[in-house]
C-alpha cells in the first residue's frame, strides 16, 4: 500500500493479515471483496455518497461501453504524464469503471477511492489490478507527493488536496462538462434547456498544460439506459415533474457527450 498513510495518525501503512497498520497500531480492517475503509467512525461511508441503487446503475450503464470515449482519452493522458510503474489514483472512482478500463491497457501502480463504500465495493469486485479504499475528497488518506498522475472525473475539485498528492513532476486530469454535454438529456427535462458554461474548477496553485475535447453522439434505444443515464446526472436531484413525465415516456433518447479533459500541474 505505497501510497496510503492512516487516516488517524498519518503513518504509512502495511499489510498484516487481512487488515492495514500503521506504526500507531491504527488498524483497519480489509473488507472480503479486497477494500479498505478508512474513513473514520464505525460505519463510515455506509450512509454517505451514492446508494446501492445508484452504484448498481452507474455499473451497468457504463459496463456497456457508452462512455468508452472518454475513458480511452483518459487512457493516453495518463499514458502521456506517467512512466510503467508509477502510482495513479482515481479520485472519486465511483463504481471502478474507469480504472478497470485503465489496468487493461496500462503498467501502473492503481489506486481509487470515493466517499461512498456501495460504490468502492462495486469496484472492488471488479477484481482488476488496483487497491480501492474508502475515503473523502477534503482529506485523502495518501502520503504528499506520491501520486504521478490523479484523473478526477464529474466531481468536486480540491486544490489543496490536489497539490498536495501528487509528486512535483506529476499531473491531475480532471472532467469538466462542455457546452453541448448531455444536452439532449437537458431538452427533455427542462422547458428551457441550458448550454454548460465550460467554466474550469479553481485551481489555486496548479497551472494548466493541456486540454483536449471528447465529442460523441449517442443513441440510446432501451429505457433503462435512458433512466440510468440520468441517475448519474446532478438532475436527477433537480428535476421538475413535468421533465420527469417525459422522461418516463421516451422509448428513445439522442444526447452527446461533450466533455473537456484538463491536465493540471504544479
Amino acid at each position: 500500500m505505497s501510497i496510503l498513510k492512516c487516516p488517524v495518525c498519518g503513518l504509512g501503512l502495511t499489510v498484516e493479515n487481512r487488515a492495514l497498520r500503521c506504526g500507531g497500531n491504527h488498524c483497519f480492517d480489509i473488507a472480503k471483496e479486497g477494500y479498505v475503509n478508512l474513513l473514520s467512525g464505525s460505519r463510515a461511508g455506509d450512509k454517505t455518497g451514492d446508494n446501492k441503487e445508484m452504484a448498481r446503475s452507474r455499473r451497468d450503464f457504463l459496463n456497456k461501453g457508452f462512455y468508452a470515449p472518454i475513458a480511452g482519452a483518459v487512457c493516453s493522458l495518463v499514458e502521456k504524464y506517467s512512466d510503467e510503474g508509477d502510482s495513479v489514483l482515481d479520485i472519486c472512482c465511483g463504481e471502478g469503471y474507469y480504472t478497470d478500463f485503465l489496468t487493461k491497457r496500462l503498467n501502473r501502480d492503481f489506486f481509487g477511492f470515493d466517499l461512498s463504500k456501495s460504490m468502492v465495493r462495486l469496484a472492488a469486485k471488479r477484481k482488476c489490478p488496483a487497491r480501492f479504499f474508502v475515503a473523502n475528497i477534503s482529506s485523502v488518506p495518501v502520503r504528499s507527493g506520491s501520486v504521478r498522475a490523479a484523473f478526477h472525473l464529474f466531481a468536486p475539485f480540491r486544490a489543496d488536496e490536489f497539490s498536495r498528492i501528487i509528486s512535483g513532476d506529476g499531473v491531475i486530469i480532471t472532467a469538466v462538462p462542455g457546452a453541448r454535454h448531455l444536452y439532449g438529456l437537458k431538452k427533455v427535462l427542462y422547458d428551457s434547456p441550458y448550454l454548460n458554461d465550460e467554466k474550469p474548477p479553481e485551481t489555486d496553485g496548479l497551472r494548466l498544460l493541456e486540454e483536449v475535447r471528447v465529442e460523441r453522439t449517442l443513441t440510446f434505444g432501451d429505457r433503462d439506459d435512458i433512466l440510468s443515464l440520468f441517475r448519474m446526472t446532478p438532475y436527477y436531484y433537480h428535476t421538475p415533474s413535468r421533465g420527469m413525465a417525459r422522461l418516463e415516456a421516451l422509448e428513445s433518447l439522442t444526447a452527446e457527450i461533450d466533455v473537456l479533459l484538463q491536465v493540471y500541474a504544479k
